[in-house]
């Protein structure tokens, strides 16, 4: 334990800070990233997959049909959460749950490499196990880090948040690149790969963090040996929380997760409908000094965000090396190839006469965002313009409402029932923005609060029972998405958009109305 103005649990190497936080969490940090590379690298490609035709080496499936399975198998990814938080609060630990959930996904994702109906299913039943014991216990890891540094929570979860979508951000990009020029199962093969190293680098650098995320019979065993520490008795305490008071802290996060399933119904046709209006309704195709802009914003928009990700890397190999180096070497490979494929597809682009901009690259937009902005509004949650929970839940979905009336306008020019047009570009930049700063303000934030409202040894469960409002949210995502073409045949594609507008900003106005109960009901959890 250390002894700054914040006590970080941990290893004492973790008390050797990078950006203010404790370095574990940026083992954490990359663990989480390619997670995500795995997880939004085989998203971004899975419905464009089975949706073209067979001499694009697609499955051909209906819109619908696509869309039905993609909801159905993100709902599962977050309600497995449920089972794997309860394996690991009773029997396996954290630390082990998140291990052989990354081995389960590697598996996963090797499983898709092969282009056959069975080894799909079987792949994506692997990855609905493996992230159910990855999930909700490497969040689990963060709040035992933080357990005596509540006021960095929402500081740190929003860091975490960034190393999330720095993995999404490379998933997209790459596996998208390569899914849709070289062939769809290399795509989702590439993402396995940099699961198993993900899987490496965290299991070898475990050690940083101590005692937290052992599996419980050794966390009780530790705890027994420094119950004498008088700072160890007063968390003890600290932690009996009358159960009047924890009744109303349960009320609020089942209010805030109810919020959530609208927001995720709205947001999560960025991978499903917004990805077929990007492939099948928007101009992509760019030629002379169009092609050339895309080609240096494209290049500058991959090479800064990657750098800056490279140099967090250096720093924590500057804290962490010496004791863990083969865990650093093992994040070291996984960004030499990074680097390279990236190089790789520059080159492709800038060899090219015209410029087809992939239906996929849209999706990165999201990552980009949050990587650009995540800082700035980490900084805002810890001054003193912090606004309540409710308050950033409304924010939230009244921004991802706004994203979606843009898009609502920029398809009004698009023909009742038409299967294919040829719209700006711009309307999908701008919306992924506003969808960006609304996940920013709802998405974190609702992580770190579920950790501040429950009790310590429910962390795990309530995380997976956090997941499945998520989940609820991802199956209405794909149902909803599922009848693009109905509505738009029945009405147009701007209808489409703006069911999707209308239902969030009431959400959010509704939850922001209901702050001065949900204040009352936290007592004193800010």
């Amino acid at each position: 334990m250390n002894t700054t103005k914040f006590r970080f649990e941990g290893s004492e190497m973790n008390s050797k800070l990078l950006m203010g936080h404790p370095s574990g969490l940026f083992v954490l940090f990359f663990t989480e990233m390619w997670e995500r590379f795995s997880y939004y690298g085989m998203r971004a490609i899975l419905v464009l997959f089975l949706t073209r035709s067979v001499l694009e080496g697609g499955w051909a499936w209906s819109r619908e049909e696509a869309l039905g399975l993609y909801g159905t198998y993100t709902m599962l990814v977050y309600f497995s959460p449920i089972i794997g938080g309860f394996l690991a609060d009773k029997y396996l630990g954290y630390r082990k749950a998140v291990a052989i959930g990354a081995l389960i996904m590697t598996l996963g994702h090797a499983a898709m490499a092969f282009d056959t109906p069975w080894s799909l299913y079987v792949g994506i039943g692997l990855l609905v196990a493996g992230n159910g014991l990855f999930k909700p216990n490497i969040t689990s890891i963060i709040s035992g880090i933080y357990v005596n540094a509540q006021d960095k929570k929402d500081g740190a979860f929003t860091i975490f948040y960034m190393g999330v979508n720095a993995g999404a951000f490379l998933g997209i990009l790459l596996c998208g690149y390569i899914g849709e020029t070289v062939g769809w199962h290399y795509g989702f093969g590439l993402a396995g790969v940099f699961m198993f190293l993900g899987m490496l680098q965290f299991w070898l650098a475990q050690g940083i963090f101590g005692s937290i995320g052992l599996s419980p019979s050794k966390t009780i065993e530790y705890n027994d040996a420094i119950v004498h520490d008088k700072d160890v008795q007063e968390q003890v305490v600290q932690q009996k929380v009358p159960s009047n008071v924890q009744r109303d802290r349960y009320i609020v996060v089942g209010i805030l997760a109810f919020f959530t399933i609208f927001f995720w119904a709205a947001f999560e046709q960025a991978g499903g409908s917004m990805t077929i209006f990007a492939a099948d309704y928007t101009d992509r195709l760019l030629i002379g000094s169009s092609a050339d802009i895309f080609r240096i914003a494209n290049t500058l928009l991959t090479i800064v965000p990657l750098m800056i990700i490279t140099y967090v890397l250096f720093k924590l190999f500057q804290i962490t090396f010496k004791k863990y180096a083969l865990s650093n070497i093992s994040l070291g490979t996984s960004f030499a190839i990074i680097w390279g494929i990236v190089i790789w597809m520059l080159y492709n682009q800038f060899n090219t006469i015209g410029t087809e901009v992939p239906a996929s690259w849209f999706s990165i937009l999201n990552s980009f965002y949050i990587i650009a902005f995540a800082p700035l509004v980490s900084k805002i949650w810890e001054s003193k313009y912090n606004p309540p929970a409710s308050v950033k839940f409304g924010i939230g979905l009244v921004l991802l409402g706004l994203g979606f009336g843009i898009l609502a306008y920029g398809s009004a020019s698009i023909q009742q029932g038409a299967q294919t047009a040829s719209v700006s570009m711009i309307w999908l930049i701008l919306a992924y923005l506003l969808h960006t700063l609304g996940e920013l303000s709802l998405s974190p934030v609702g992580l770190s609060y579920v950790s501040k409202l429950v009790p310590a040894g429910k962390i795990g469960l309530m995380f997976g029972l956090w997941y499945i409002a998520v989940g609820l949210g991802n199956k209405a995502a794909g149902e909803m998405g599922g009848m693009i073409d109905k509505i738009s045949a029945s009405y147009d594609m701007s209808t489409f958009f703006l069911i999707f507008t209308i239902i969030p900003i009431i959400a959010g106005l509704i939850v922001m109305a209901l702050t001065p109960i949900m204040n009352k009901l936290m007592h004193g959890v800010r």
